[in-house]
């Protein structure tokens, strides 16, 4: 690459500036310059996935329907209503978009995680690359002492939803593996207790893995060097402050609130402005199988706003054109009251990333003793919303990725094709 190419705008605007490149010295500098200024600013691209574990009822947040267990209310865009349960997001419907046509077969808590994680039914035991870790291969930097990929564990309120999908790179390789938070509250514990005596006995215990890896190269072990090599950059960087959410000023932690979800969507903000390309916070037990409108109530308290103020906060520092954030969980419930699994019509919430805000995409029934239960219009399926995803974070969904066995393997199934009328 030409060394004027691997300049930034600012770079060669800044050095312009100072006199350290004139046009008499470098007589190419006018038309690199007027290049330079006409040239677009370039933003990275992330995502932060607000994950429901068990799925959580449409009915009860984003597509009430007539005699429901809660009241809607008017959102900011004339015609769209949403449960009483959501008033902070009612108010930003303008810079939302409501999926309301997601439509799947998969009813399995597992299977449809896996699903809606992958994009891929999951057959025999192959495993396909999540989402995070491709998002971590084909958007993230290739160098960073921050992971492309994290997870934050948002707690457990009550409920079940059986086995939690953890996310795994397969053949993307291990270095795509996510970087686990388990309590938003402690963050990355133990990142200050780097010294000369530290620094010595990291150095020795670096060396002997890396002798262990060498004589011993099967892919747990890599991954084990991998593991180390990415705590030890992370420790040593600046950037690790980022997981240190008691940074923030109080009324902005207020803002987001007390509850452990509030305190990740901070976290999740902090990451993505210090680098990391995909964020995934994950809060357990929404499979109400004795009803939904209790706990959804106790529940969005917390929720609504947090996830207002993260859109919010995220719009005025710049980022929520470049951030896309989804809402979801790996299928909705039963219409009515919310009691069993049900995907074959749900909802899921995308903000940001280049998506047009103020649009809703797919309806459901509103007719007869069990409204909402399915598409009428516009279902989306598992890899169009896939492809969708990676339209936003400037991936490309028909890439082929060679598996083990030189076998290979599209990120996206081949029949996906991305929601346009979000990004128009």
């Amino acid at each position: 690459m030409p060394f004027h190419e691997s300049l930034t705008r600012r770079e060669i605007l800044t050095a312009s500036a100072a006199g350290l490149i004139t046009s008499a010295g470098v007589p190419w500098f006018h038309s690199m310059a007027r290049a330079a200024a006409a040239a677009p600013a370039r933003k990275a691209k992330a995502c932060i996935l607000l994950w429901m574990d068990g799925g959580p009822s449409q009915a009860h947040t984003f597509d009430p329907k007539p005699g429901g267990e809660y009241a809607d209310i008017q959102t900011a865009l004339p015609g769209v209503r949403v449960t009483e349960c959501l008033p902070k997001m009612a108010a930003l419907m303008n810079d939302l978009a409501l999926l309301r046509g997601m439509s799947t077969s998969e009813g399995d808590h597992y299977r449809a995680k896996y699903l809606m994680h992958t994009g891929y039914t999951r057959i025999g035991g192959f495993e396909h690359p999540a989402i995070g870790c491709i998002a971590s291969a084909e958007a993230g930097p290739k160098a960073s002492d921050m992971p492309n990929f994290a997870t934050i564990d948002a707690g457990f309120d009550k409920g079940n939803g059986g086995r939690l999908y953890r996310s795994v790179p397969s053949y993307l390789g291990v270095k795509h593996t996510p970087l686990a938070v388990s309590d938003p509250y402690k963050g990355l514990e133990n990142l200050g207790s780097a010294n000369e005596e530290f620094d010595d006995q990291l150095e020795l215990l670096r060396q002997a893995e890396r002798r262990f890896a060498a004589e011993l190269p099967a892919p747990a072990v890599q991954a084990q060097q991998a593991a180390f090599d990415r705590a030890v950059r992370l420790l040593r960087s600046d950037k690790a402050r980022a997981f240190d959410v008691d940074k923030e000023p109080e009324p902005l932690r207020s803002a987001y609130g007390s509850h452990k979800f509030g305190r990740a969507c901070l976290m999740a903000r902090r990451l993505v402005e210090a680098g990391v390309t995909f964020v995934e916070i994950f809060h357990r037990g929404w499979d109400d199988h004795g009803g939904a409108a209790k706990e959804i109530k106790k529940r969005t308290a917390w929720m609504d706003p947090a996830m207002a103020t993260l859109i919010s906060d995220l719009k005025d520092r710049g980022l929520l054109d470049s951030t896309l954030i989804v809402w979801m969980g790996e299928f909705g419930r039963s219409p009515v009251n919310g009691g069993a699994h049900h995907s074959r019509a749900w909802t899921t919430l995308l903000a940001g990333g280049g998506v047009k805000g103020g649009r809703v995409v797919g309806k459901t029934d509103d007719k007869g003793k069990s409204p909402g239960g399915t598409v009428v219009e516009r279902p989306i399926n598992a890899p169009d919303f896939f492809a969708t995803i990676c339209k936003s974070l400037g991936i490309d969904w028909e890439k082929e990725v060679l598996a083990p066995g030189e076998r290979p393997m599209r990120l996206v199934d081949k029949s996906a094709k991305p929601l346009d009328e979000l990004f128009s």
